[in-house]
């Protein structure tokens, strides 16, 4: 493994993930290869049974803020993921092996890492404000809209009690793609 890398399995908290597309090119350097990672993303979201919090999708990189898994484990999530895309997209490699895993510990950390996720566009000067990036979870946090994914958040928890419905989590033994479920 690379140095630096560190994996941090079954830890119960939040991770903050970054990968890299192959050699930092912009393979995401398109509307439609955005518009199907976000896909990609809300489908082994749904599949694997994880919480994602934030993400953003960038020319040559992919920040996410998501919980672990209930099936499987986060590295088989983002190798999935990441399959999913590079199978459409591919010709040759499209990422990075790797991937960067923080633990999201505290209230001021999360605040910190969904800052960042957020202003990543402003700051690579591709947009002039947060919410002028479309593949992004800024707008749904600020406003509650749909980005394509189910964002953990405090609009998502409204419309879950206005529904009088609970998040599904699956059980992580579960092999059957229509899994047990536990409220």
């Amino acid at each position: 493994m690379p140095s630096g890398l560190r994996r941090y399995p079954d830890a119960h908290c939040l991770h903050f993930i970054t990968f890299s597309c192959y050699r930092r090119q912009k393979f995401l350097n398109t509307a439609v290869t955005r518009d199907h990672f976000v896909r990609a993303l809300e489908s082994t979201r749904q599949w694997y049974a994880y919480y994602v919090v934030a993400f953003v999708v960038m020319p040559e990189h992919v920040h996410l803020l998501i919980s672990e898994p209930e099936r499987k484990t986060l590295p088989v999530a983002i190798q999935m993921l990441k399959q999913s895309v590079s199978r459409k997209f591919g010709e040759g490699r499209f990422w990075q092996v790797r991937y960067h895993d923080e633990l999201v510990h505290d209230q001021d950390h999360y605040t910190q890492v969904m800052g960042y996720i957020h202003r990543n566009p402003v700051k690579r000067g591709l947009v002039q404000r947060p919410e002028d990036w479309k593949w992004s979870s800024f707008d749904h946090h600020a406003t509650g809209v749909d980005c394509g994914v189910e964002i953990e958040s405090e609009w998502t928890g409204r419309r879950r009690e206005r529904m009088g419905t609970a998040p599904r989590v699956v059980e992580r033994d579960s092999t059957h793609p229509i899994a047990k479920e536990r409220r």
